[in-house]
């Protein structure tokens, strides 16, 4: 019995080492990535927050992006920036069960209200002299409060970890801690799956079939200025959607049919799920909010 609870236990402690070894310059870009994130959503959301003639369906939904991305950087680039330049590998159990938390629940949240701006794009483009009628601002809220997941840190913490906890990643992710659990983890791996296809799968065929109401409506328009305005209003959603969804279904790919360890490569893609759309999303619809503003002025 006391050979068992040396070697099978509830550690206090988890190891990050993803990209230890190459701290000293990978440490630039995430930096970079942070600061990106920090500033253009924040300049977004205070846009958006002062300008009352941004305050329609399209931006609010900008606006709880924004949200989501602000949480998802905090919540994991700092930690980050503290292992590349203070060597700070450690995080205790409770910090990264939160961490995985924040991870997951705010993915799904950044997914459902991606869906949400596929909704209102296709409503705007479809039957634009119903879009105060199908998308009043009490459906707005609720559209942008879905998305939540709770399960999976709660589905790790059950588990007993053999007497290695190092996680190859800089952050916790969740299967890379799973891995680590000396008893059958057939209920998270069932359970992960089926949140990864029915919450993502289930959002990008919504998505896809938005865009394909939107595609066969735009083709019957009778000029092609009329044309490409209407595409124009869907191209920062379609990039936003593509920095989003690529890495993270590359990601997932790499965890379930790759090599059981971790290379440096699934440990970047894993990281880049994380870092692009909260760089890049305030870029992509900064023009296009400045864009607004000067049509309205």
């Amino acid at each position: 019995m006391f050979g068992a609870n040396l070697t099978t236990f509830h550690p206090t402690l988890f190891i990050l080492l993803g990209l230890t070894a190459t701290h000293i310059w990978i440490s630039l870009p995430f930096c970079f990535m942070f600061f990106l994130s920090l500033t253009g959503n924040g300049v977004l959301l205070f846009l958006i927050r002062t300008e009352c003639s941004l305050h329609q369906p399209m931006f609010l939904f900008l606006a709880m992006l924004s949200f989501v991305d602000l949480v998802l950087s905090l919540s994991t680039l700092p930690k980050m920036l503290a292992i590349f330049w203070f060597g700070a590998i450690a995080i205790s159990s409770h910090s990264c069960l939160s961490q995985m938390f924040f991870i997951h629940a705010f993915s799904a949240m950044e997914s459902g209200v991606l869906v949400a701006m596929a909704l209102d794009r296709s409503v705007a483009i479809c039957n634009p002299l119903r879009y105060a009628t199908i998308l009043p601002s009490v459906v707005v809220a609720k559209i942008g409060g879905v998305g939540l997941t709770i399960s999976f840190p709660s589905l790790a913490h059950r588990l007993h970890y053999h007497g290695s906890h190092m996680i190859a990643y800089t952050f916790c992710e969740h299967m890379a801690v799973v891995k680590l659990a000396c008893e059958a983890t057939t209920v998270d791996n069932l359970y992960a799956f089926v949140v990864a296809i029915f919450l993502g799968g289930g959002d990008v065929v919504f998505i896809a079939y938005s865009y394909g109401q939107i595609v066969r409506t735009v083709m019957h328009f009778p000029s092609p200025e009329e044309r490409a305005k209407a595409g124009s209003t869907c191209t920062a959603h379609v990039c936003v959607i593509l920095f989003f969804y690529g890495p993270g279904f590359l990601s997932v790919v790499m965890q379930r049919f790759g090599a059981p360890t971790a290379s440096a490569a699934k440990v970047i893609l894993a990281n880049l799920y994380l870092l692009f759309p909260p760089a890049l999303d305030p870029i992509v619809y900064g023009m296009k909010t400045n864009r607004k503003q000067i049509e309205l002025t």
